[in-house]
């Protein structure tokens, strides 16, 4: 790298489509959060993109059995495991406090994820690292006596460049692998900070499962990492990668609207029960004109408070009556 470093990318149609799309995305989902926060859901995620982001990096722990482990629970599974899933708890809640631009805050964060794991926990390496697949080697790392300067110019262009922060967050996230500047760790520190850059851009990010959509991508991953390497340039893993965002939002855009439609389909079904308590002679068709609905969203929601025992229809339909049972 110079002193003026600009990571090699190419801005593609693709590229601009996913900016709009996940654009309009983030907008839809933080308006509904904003209405309708749910830390069950946020909890999830996090535990869903720890457990991810360790499994793909060999963790044997189940999604339940990571749960446990945060939840302060015994797990039956390999101690340096279980110390990774409570390493990276930590680490994933301190994230948001930490500058995504400064040198320091990288190492703490490292130190975090890898504390009592490697030797070399919160400092950049001291020997030579390689990526391999199975014997063979697939990725040099920077000479080790070149990456404290590396990583300080990469920090200094993340900070600079007037590239969109989605665009510039998968650009560091490659650029870092390329350097692998630590011992071990490379790929869940990585990921974390791609996190940290997206979140300081808006806050949905500290818990969206990237990470979750990657580990079932985790072949493409590679793949995509070592295309770039050929290439020279990080444009098809910035795809690759703004690809996954985009479909994690809408996995939660789609969680969202089903909730919606949960919570509206119980709110018109105690409105049917007051309705009824008051008028017993109510018929579906006067119930979806006061309701907004149709006479068949009507009769779906009589049907199913039927088969719950919350109301019974006595008589014919005609002259019969409604009795809602307490």
């Amino acid at each position: 790298m110079s002193e003026h470093y600009e990571p090699p990318v190419t801005m593609t149609e693709k590229i601009t489509n996913l900016i709009v799309e996940i654009g309009e995305l983030v907008g839809s989902i933080s308006t509904h959060e904003a209405m309708n926060p749910n830390p069950v859901l946020r909890r999830e995620s996090r535990i869903r993109t720890i457990h991810s982001s360790l499994a793909i990096e060999q963790n044997t722990l189940t999604l339940e059995q990571v749960s446990d482990v945060i939840n302060g629970k015994k797990v039956l599974g390999p101690p340096q495991d279980v110390h990774e899933v409570k390493n990276a708890y930590e680490a994933y809640e301190r994230v948001s406090s930490l500058d995504p631009y400064n040198v320091k805050n990288l190492l703490l964060a490292h130190k975090l994820m890898m504390n009592g794991l490697v030797k070399e926990a919160g400092t950049f390496r001291s020997g030579n690292v390689g990526v391999y697949a199975g014997k063979e080697l697939v990725h040099a790392g920077t000479p080790a006596k070149y990456v404290p300067d590396l990583v300080k110019q990469l920090f200094t262009w993340l900070k600079s460049s007037k590239l969109h922060p989605l665009v510039k967050s998968c650009i560091f996230h490659y650029e870092f692998e390329y350097i692998h500047p630590f011992q071990d760790g490379n790929g869940r520190t990585g990921r974390l900070w791609q996190s940290l850059i997206l979140q300081k851009w808006k806050d949905i990010f500290a818990w969206l499962p990237v990470e979750t959509l990657v580990h079932e991508n985790q072949q493409e991953y590679y793949d995509v990492l070592q295309k770039a390497d050929n290439k020279g340039e990080s444009t098809e893993f910035v795809e690759f990668m703004l690809s996954m965002i985009c479909d994690a939002l809408k996995e939660i855009s789609k969680t969202q609207n089903g909730l919606e439609l949960s919570a509206r389909a119980a709110t018109n079904e105690e409105k049917v029960l007051s309705m009824l308590k008051q008028d017993n002679s109510l018929s579906s068709n006067m119930l979806a004109n006061s309701l907004g609905i149709t006479q068949r969203q009507a009769q779906r929601i009589l049907s199913k408070l039927k088969e719950s025992g919350r109301i019974a229809r006595h008589g014919s339909n005609k002259s019969g009556y409604w009795e809602v049972i307490e």
